[in-house]
């Protein structure tokens, strides 16, 4: 099975497009659900999509609050407060998802992609 993301509301356009310029199906927020819902709606509703769940916000990364083991996957692109790092993340990020293409890599599993490294947590 090919790998299907859904993204949170604050994923930059620009990191949609690179998904989708990869060859990546990508499920929108604000296509599915309202764009101010809760955490735990955007959640689900990756979860009922069957996707790996993209995030810049950092609660997702709260292992307590959303245990991996309970997911599809969860991949939080760790910017903090430096958006000119987004495209090393991106090219971080692809280069694992092109070693790993299937959705069984992901499930169960956080992803804390930072510029030089891909934290895994599971």
């Amino acid at each position: 099975m090919s790998l299907k993301f859904f993204t949170d509301q604050c994923v930059p356009r620009s990191v949609i497009r690179a998904f989708q310029d990869a060859g990546y199906e990508v499920y929108i927020l604000g296509e599915h659900i309202p764009r101010d819902s809760d955490d735990a709606v955007v959640i689900a509703k990756a979860q009922e999509l069957d996707t790996v769940f993209v995030s810049f916000n950092g609660d997702f990364a709260d292992i307590a609050t959303y245990p991996p083991s309970q997911y599809k996957g969860i991949i939080t692109l760790q910017v903090r407060n430096h958006p000119e790092s987004i495209p090393a993340l991106m090219q971080r990020l692809f280069h694992y998802l092109s070693t790993h293409p299937e959705m069984c890599d992901y499930e169960g599993r956080l992803f804390l992609v930072e510029v030089h490294r891909i934290r895994i947590r599971k």
